[in-house]
């Protein structure tokens, strides 16, 4: 059987299947629902805030219901529940009275602001009073701006913590935008994951190899060049030259490559011997003679303990090829020689190892990171608590303020009535009750009945996320 062309491009079947009944559900007279999406709680204090502009860009703009989705939902959910609770009527009135746009307003805290936890992130609620059940239909959808959130908060946690420990033991921040790489494209469970969550990483880094992040900003933050990589080694283009054949598999890098950075993964074999004997030694001449056409070489190593290999080799490094003190009175390799620990890399590892770093009298410029699935996939929505509620509605003519409090969990009590997110001093509070003042709410229109109001660049999303030591920096030279 051939099956309609829409599937999940159709946005009458990217939803929890409950919802499709929930028309059915809600009081008698209802014209109006509000909801709110927050993060409750969780890993991290402050959430940065990215991707919902994708999801409206991708999903939500311009006439998406039409004749042919309304048919392939109603066969599809008659199939699904076996029975006709597939509204119909209401998706037709949307086609007919709206020309297909959504009758549904989105106001949101701009991209890449950094927010407190429990505080309201975005508002949905319906423009057309008979379209009362779309609100929270949308639930499902909205709530997966969860996962790029959830990835740039934790990328810029661990900026937080290499931007803490380059003003410890380095001259400045120049280098911070390229000290963590994003290595997550095979690990993502799909080309679009990788896509948004690489992107969600580049809000706060220059550098990844996940070409659909690059894609994802280009196309729906209008940024041209979001990221940047260099030539770099894997095991198979070391190995297949043999373990005897090692020297000059890292001579033909160096070769291959004479202008410019070039990292080589080098232990296939024995980390130890390649840093003294073949790059300390053998190809000494040739690494400072590349050098002097700005070319750095970047050595990678990828197994055992990251903290105790990587000051081993710094170790082994600054013996072979001398270093030098900076102004802060610690070790720096020669400028074209550095080295990139992608094994192992987490929030939770990286302070260790810069630790060691500082310990044993190394710069933390001296090292770049590369991460994988502890960047883009290592987490849910759980991790920041994310959850989307319905606050307020309007029944016959009157306004309830709408919450749960459960009395097993007191963390999943959910915010009552319109909601403001005021910003005074820096600090956020999310105002209840439609008590707030509307010229101090941080919450934008974004979206309303089919139109992107709001379409925000890459540069203003990092702007946004920019760290307090970013934003001094840049003081202090201007």
């Amino acid at each position: 059987m051939a099956y309609p062309a829409g599937g999940t491009d159709n946005i009458l079947l990217i939803t929890d299947s409950y919802k499709v009944t929930h028309h059915y559900q809600y009081p008698p007279n209802t014209t109006v629902v509000c909801s709110y999406f927050e993060s409750r709680g969780g890993k991290f204090e402050n959430t940065v805030f990215f991707g919902l502009q994708y999801i409206i860009k991708r999903f939500l703009e311009g006439s998406v219901v039409t004749k042919e989705k309304i048919e392939e939902a109603k066969e599809l959910y008659k199939g699904h529940f076996g029975h006709d609770y597939f509204n119909e009527e209401g998706w037709n009135y949307i086609l007919e009275k709206h020309d297909g746009k959504l009758p549904m307003r989105i106001r949101a805290v701009p991209e890449g602001s950094v927010v407190p936890y429990k505080n309201v992130l975005f508002t949905v609620e319906n423009t057309d009073p008979k379209c009362f059940w779309l609100t929270n239909y949308f639930e499902t959808l909205l709530v997966q701006v969860w996962y790029p959130m959830t990835v740039a908060t934790n990328s810029r946690y661990q900026k937080e913590i290499i931007a803490k420990y380059l003003d410890e033991t380095a001259e400045n921040l120049l280098s911070l935008g390229f000290k963590l790489h994003d290595f997550g494209f095979r690990g993502s469970t799909s080309v679009e994951s990788a896509g948004i969550g690489g992107a969600a990483h580049l809000v706060n880094f220059c550098g990844t190899d996940t070409i659909a992040a690059i894609a994802t900003a280009r196309r729906y933050y209008g940024c041209d060049m979001a990221g940047f990589s260099i030539p770099a080694a894997e095991h198979s283009t070391i190995t297949t030259w043999g373990r005897d054949g090692e020297l000059e598999a890292f001579r033909n890098m160096l070769t291959q490559f004479p202008n410019g950075p070039m990292a080589c993964v080098s232990d296939s074999y024995d980390i130890w011997n390649a840093c003294k004997e073949v790059w300390g030694n053998q190809l000494k001449d040739l690494i400072v003679e590349r050098g002097g056409n700005k070319g750095v070489l970047v050595i990678r190593p990828d197994s055992g303990d990251p903290a105790e290999v990587v000051v081993k080799v710094l170790n082994i490094l600054g013996n072979e090829f001398g270093t030098t003190m900076n102004m802060k009175g610690f070790r720096m390799l020669p400028p074209y020689l550095r080295v990139i620990q992608g094994d192992g890399i987490s929030f939770e590892s990286l302070g260790r190892i810069l630790e060691a770093m500082k310990t044993n009298g190394w710069s933390a410029e001296n090292l770049v990171f590369g991460s994988g699935g502890a960047l883009l996939q290592r987490m849910d929505r759980d991790t920041q608590k994310c959850a989307y509620k319905c606050s307020y509605a309007v029944v016959g003519g009157k306004g309830v303020n709408v919450f749960k409090q459960p009395i097993t969990d007191l963390g999943k009590k959910s915010k009552k009535g319109r909601l403001t997110l005021e910003l005074e001093d820096g600090k956020y509070t999310t105002v209840e009750e439609g008590k707030g003042n509307p010229n101090k709410d941080a919450l934008v229109t974004v979206f309303e009945n089919g139109k992107l109001l709001k379409d925000y660049t890459f540069a203003e999303v990092r702007e946004n996320a920019e760290l307090k030591l970013e934003k001094e920096m840049k003081n202090t030279s201007s």
